[in-house]
């Protein structure tokens, strides 16, 4: 340490990188955060052509409020379903990561598609076996689609850097 007096000839102390990228929480967070905000822009877009078509009255004070209500209805629920759906899929995609699939089957990119069937999986889990395989195969397709899109405009798979995109 020269700043302290004691001088080295040795090599100079680097600090450790991470060389695969960001890490799990850091992805969730990110993922989330534009996530719902997506979700709360659609669902209020959604909800302003809702309020607008059902509003029961002429005057502007009526219909500002139908507006609001709508817009805040339906804006929450998309802004939290999508929120939740990046949380479950970047620790899916976290976890499977961690466990290095790739090693063993020899098929590269394995984590996403998991991730994106265990996250629909998952989410329609409660309503049964058969909803929730349907959530997976959604999610599988998902991410099959994001495939073949990538593949067709010729940019590599997750050069996006969000969620599978």
């Amino acid at each position: 340490a020269p700043a302290l007096g004691v001088s080295s000839t040795q090599q100079p102390d680097y600090l450790d990188y991470d060389q695969k990228g960001r890490g799990i929480v850091v992805t969730m967070f990110a993922n989330t955060g534009v996530s719902y905000l997506l979700g709360i822009a659609g669902g209020g877009l959604y909800g302003f052509q809702k309020g607008i078509a059902s509003t029961p009255s002429s005057k502007l004070k009526v219909q500002v409020n139908s507006v609001l209500n709508h817009c805040g209805r339906y804006g929450s629920k998309a802004g939290n379903t999508l929120g939740v759906f990046a949380v479950m899929y970047s620790l899916y995609e976290g976890v499977f990561d961690k466990l290095d699939l790739e090693q063993y089957t020899g098929v590269d990119s394995l984590s996403p598609p998991l991730a994106a069937m265990m996250t629909g999986a998952t989410f329609y889990g409660p309503s049964g076996i058969r909803v929730a395989a349907l959530g997976g195969a959604i999610g599988l397709g998902a991410v099959g689609a994001t495939y073949a899109g990538y593949t067709v405009l010729g940019k590599p798979f997750g050069s996006y850097g969000f969620l599978f995109f």
